[in-house]
């Protein structure tokens, strides 16, 4: 067994997460995987800095299961007083977000579509907020994630491992949509965010929109260019590499613009 084989023993017999190991090299956990694999760069420098972060874990597992529960016990009702307001308030907030800017999206995202209502289910995209908090009140996430936490020396669990799911016929839009459909995806999103700040703000927001015809097919474009004619934008900067063709769909809109060349 070589060097490179021990290590990829000694962490998968104590089972230790490879993130971790990474976040303690402070490189990135892809890097590290490609570094286990092969025996070209797998050093000694490295077998050194990995074995040293193997034994940083077990000493800090260890500690954790000798001491007291009562030593380490954070979730006392008067500690988590503050807490546990502050993201109760955190939650709310961003629950009612969601509420409030999936319809401006929705609306968005079929006009970029163009569907008919015999078509809706054949792209039906939606966004959802996915929170532990939805089913465990915060004291018992912090509780449930105890253990793993003392040895991870950071909190794993709470309402900054909040996420939002975004999906294509109920599944994740990321693995089964389209080059096309994920573009059109992300152009609704920030088009429902200016009109959002819009409504919010009462100013309208500057707008930019980056290559914005790329993987995008002809129906697609020609809707967004309906878009460059409502009056309820502001300024809009549009990039692209191909000014010939960007030139030609903007001048279809019969709107006064300019071009800048870098």
């Amino acid at each position: 067994m070589n060097k490179r084989e021990e290590i990829n023993h000694r962490l998968n017999s104590l089972n230790i997460n490879l993130n971790w190991i990474a976040a303690k090299l402070e490189i990135k956990s892809q890097t590290l995987s490609y570094l286990l694999e092969s025996d070209d760069s797998f050093d000694d420098e490295l077998y050194n800095s990995i074995s040293e972060a193997i034994e940083s874990y077990q000493y800090e597992l260890d500690f954790s299961k000798s001491h007291h529960p009562i030593e380490l016990d954070l979730f006392d009702e008067e500690k988590l007083k503050d807490g546990i307001g502050e993201r109760i308030r955190i939650f709310a907030k961003r629950k009612l977000f969601i509420k409030e800017f999936e319809p401006i999206f929705n609306k968005r995202y079929d006009h970029i579509i163009a569907t008919s209502k015999t078509e809706e289910t054949i792209e039906r995209v939606s966004f959802s907020y996915k929170t532990q908090l939805e089913h465990l009140d915060f004291k018992s996430v912090l509780k449930q994630s105890l253990e793993k936490d003392r040895v991870l020396q950071y909190s794993s669990a709470g309402i900054h491992k909040d996420d939002l799911l975004f999906q294509i016929n109920e599944h994740p839009i990321k693995k089964i949509g389209s080059q096309g459909q994920q573009k059109s995806f992300l152009i609704a999103l920030k088009l429902a965010q200016f009109d959002f700040i819009t409504n919010k703000s009462h100013i309208k927001p500057i707008m930019l929109l980056d290559d914005i015809f790329d993987k995008l097919d002809d129906q697609r474009v020609g809707q967004l260019l309906q878009l460059v004619n409502d009056d309820s934008f502001g300024q809009l900067f549009i990039t692209d590499t191909h000014d010939v063709r960007t030139e030609a769909l903007i001048k279809e809109t019969g709107q006064s613009y300019k071009m800048f060349g870098l």
